[in-house]
């Protein structure tokens, strides 16, 4: 799996942990925290989409 992927699960956890806390507290700040993780979420299912892709082609490539 790419390091990329690894940490944009991470920050997405990270983020969500947050607007847990925040909204918890009574504060709106959780808000730009789910926008974060959502878009962290969007770039880890890319990358880990786009690295699948690619090493079933390398599998191709060789038989």
């Amino acid at each position: 799996m790419p390091r990329i992927v690894v940490l944009a699960v991470i920050v997405c956890v990270l983020a969500l942990a947050a607007a847990v806390v925040a909204f918890v507290g009574g504060s709106w700040l959780g808000v730009p925290f789910v926008l974060l993780a959502a878009l962290d979420g969007n770039i880890a299912f890319y990358y880990l989409r786009r690295h699948r892709i690619r090493r079933s082609r390398e599998l191709a490539a060789r038989t």
